[in-house]
């Protein structure tokens, strides 16, 4: 929402594409939140980052999933996104495929400590 995860998103794409034959790009989920909300929260305008779709995933030879920590857990956006993706594993389009991930919080004990 205000791009502190994008901005280390952006790092970790400069690392792995410095990594021959390593093709890195970045995406963003789609938003959950109306724009109201949004305003009401002082969230800046999103970025220029593609919104990625769930059957974007399959063309993909692996993943590293970044997300912000709400209480814990991955924001709603980023669970919304995940909970879409139900087909691509009933046929096993993401099998094999190694995944990491990365997440950030405001605070320390923000839930940084259990949301993996």
């Amino acid at each position: 929402m205000y791009g502190h995860v994008e901005k280390l998103a952006e790092e970790i794409k400069k690392g792995a594409s410095s990594v021959e034959g390593v093709e890195a790009k970045l995406w963003q989920v789609p938003e959950t939140l109306p724009e109201e909300v949004l305003g009401k929260m002082s969230a800046p305008p999103k970025s220029d980052v593609p919104i990625i779709t769930p059957n974007e995933l399959a063309e993909a030879d692996g993943f590293v999933f970044g997300f912000p920590t709400r209480f814990g857990m991955m924001a709603a956006q980023f669970k919304a996104f995940l909970d879409a993706t139900g087909g691509l594993w009933r046929t096993q389009q993401l099998a094999g495929k190694p995944a990491g991930m990365f997440y950030s919080t405001g605070s320390q004990g923000g839930g940084q400590e259990t949301t993996a």
